[in-house]
């Protein structure tokens, strides 16, 4: 059981959204795992519209892979604010309040979205609450943190995270400005870091091999390669169709170079979680 956290600084994009979902969704299948994907996002319905079509109406709908009818409750994170408030909740009271990719194996809970910005300010205080519950249920829960680290709830949500996971691009800038961070900031210095290109392309001089030895990381750069019909499958929201249709391509297929950097990813973050665990 373990608190995985995605991270990044500041405005520019670094696809790390799409890369929590492309990891989160290729573990579900390749592993044994009760995996929750969430958000701490405001406002925020990526992770949703990767596998589901915007619903008329944002409430919780109970469904599987093929999604056809299910009972209906408060959505997400603000349904089970409700619960934790009251003192009632227990760990699997959670998977109440999310909607499921794959039975048993990765489900959603959605971000906060339809109260006022300063009601998401109130509740998200909860959020340590929520995931330390999570953490007594699920085998893994992907967190999809806030930019920067302008507020405490950003550093308490990453300090209690067993692994870290930097999003970077290859720009320079960004490499430089997370050096600068790191050199400062103690979280940044521990053993349960490590570093994600999204967007990746292998084809730029900043490659992962050499970003290491910019950086002097000696761990390993896991990369997310830009991939079209990965994309659209976001867009569309498709991407457990995606993986499922794609899960035995050959080195042939154009997709072949994304799912096996996607699947190496994965395995890394396994790997560690495990060492990790080994040490304590």
């Amino acid at each position: 059981m373990a608190i995985v956290s995605f991270w990044s600084n500041g405005k520019e994009e670094t696809a790390k959204t799409l890369s929590i979902v492309s990891i989160a969704t290729n573990m579900a299948i390749e592993h044994n795992y009760k995996i929750l994907l969430m958000s701490t996002n405001y406002n925020d319905d990526t992770l949703e519209s990767c596998y589901w079509e915007k619903q008329k109406k944002e409430r919780k709908i109970i469904t599987d892979i093929m999604p056809s009818q299910g009972h209906v409750l408060d959505s997400g994170i603000e349904g089970l604010a409700k619960l934790i408030k009251s003192n009632r909740a227990t760990p699997e009271d959670i998977t109440n309040y999310t909607k499921i990719v794959f039975k048993d194996r990765l489900e959603v809970l959605l971000s906060i979205r339809s109260s006022s910005y300063d009601e998401y300010l109130r509740l998200r205080s909860l959020y340590v609450d929520i995931l330390k519950n999570a953490n007594k249920y699920y085998d893994l829960i992907f967190v999809d943190v806030n930019k920067g680290l302008d507020n405490q709830f950003i550093r308490e949500i990453l300090e209690m995270s067993d692994l870290i996971i930097t999003n970077l691009t290859q720009r320079k800038k960004i490499i430089d400005s997370f050096m600068e961070i790191k050199a400062k900031e103690k979280l940044f210095k521990k053993k349960n870091n490590m570093i994600l290109i999204g967007r990746y392309d292998r084809f730029s001089k900043y490659t992962a091999k050499n970003i290491a030895r910019y950086m002097n990381e000696k761990n390993v750069i896991c990369v997310i390669p830009y991939c079209t019909l990965f994309f659209e499958a976001c867009n569309e929201s498709k991407v457990a169709d995606f993986f499922l249709r794609l899960k035995n391509v050959d080195d042939s297929d154009r997709n072949a170079v994304f799912l096996r950097e996607v699947n190496n990813a994965s395995e890394v973050i396994d790997y560690k979680l495990k060492e990790l665990k080994a040490t304590l």
